[in-house]
């Protein structure tokens, strides 16, 4: 299923914000996102997710005009877009990741559990749970809970759902939600950001669980961070400090999305600072 010279306080409190942050930036009179055109809840081109309103809170401290360079997050988009130098940072990016240099984290969250909550799966925390077992349960073909979900032996009842789709045709979280919604599957996995998102629309009350206590690899608990070109150390400094000076207002957004954060024990964060 690729994500972003003074520290910004200071910076913010210079006359000339644009000249004093962008120094290692291609073009340095705007701030240039690359984006998927149609990836909610993450971004689309009407300005409608989670990353887009980052960005754009990113943009008012910055004190520069946002542009987007809007491609598939398929193959090729490194390559088209932060490569090609049509855009400066990705606004969420698996720390780790290549071919891009991560900045700190902004947040952590969880592949999650979905169910409904009149379910006996409710609350069911973890892969290993013997109520899983001889249970109908939807997963991204290809996705990291499809290794944990073959060793504890849920493979045979498991329905797959597509993992690299044009998102402005298909949807294959919905999909997985609405077959919960109807009974069609018992639960549904889904990489947190996303189920939270989908699971606060469905018009049934859905249980979302993260699942974090797996045991050996793959891990389900990522951090998220903002993916630059490798070398731009001014940059990621200056975009450190506003995640550092802006977490709690990033936060917030990321809880009105549904998103399930967690702290770096792995517990959950209900609300923002």
């Amino acid at each position: 299923m690729p994500a972003l010279a003074l520290a910004l306080a200071l910076a913010l409190a210079a006359p000339t914000p644009a000249a004093a942050q962008v120094s290692d930036l291609v073009d340095r009179s705007t701030l240039r996102v690359c984006a998927d055109p149609a990836n909610m809840p993450f971004t689309n081109e009407e300005g409608q997710g989670f990353e887009n309103k980052i960005a754009e809170l990113m943009a008012e401290k910055l004190g520069l005009p946002l542009d987007y360079t809007w491609f598939p997050q398929a193959t090729g988009f490194y390559r088209m877009t932060l490569g090609a130098k049509r855009c400066d940072v990705v606004m969420g990016y698996v720390a780790g990741g290549d071919p891009v240099l991560n900045t700190n984290p902004y947040y952590r969250s969880a592949w999650v559990l979905v169910a409904r909550k009149d379910s006996d799966l409710a609350g069911v925390d973890t892969l290993e749970d013997p109520r899983l077992k001889g249970r109908r349960i939807g997963v991204v073909a290809g996705s990291p809970p499809g290794d944990l979900m073959t060793r504890n032996g849920l493979m045979p009842m498991a329905k797959p759902y597509a993992l690299m789709v044009d998102r402005r045709f298909e949807s294959p979280a919905e999909a997985m939600i609405a077959d919960i919604d109807s009974g069609d599957i018992d639960a549904g996995i889904l990489w947190g950001p996303i189920g939270g998102y989908y699971a606060k629309k469905s018009q049934i009350p859905l249980s979302i669980v993260p699942l974090v206590k797996e045991k050996g690899d793959p891990s389900l608990v990522y951090r998220i961070t903002f993916g630059i070109r490798p070398g731009e150390l001014n940059w990621k400094h200056q975009l450190n400090e506003f995640i550092k000076s802006q977490q709690g207002a990033i936060d917030r957004i990321l809880l009105d999305y549904g998103v399930p954060l967690l702290d770096g024990q792995d517990r959950p964060i209900v609300q923002a600072p």
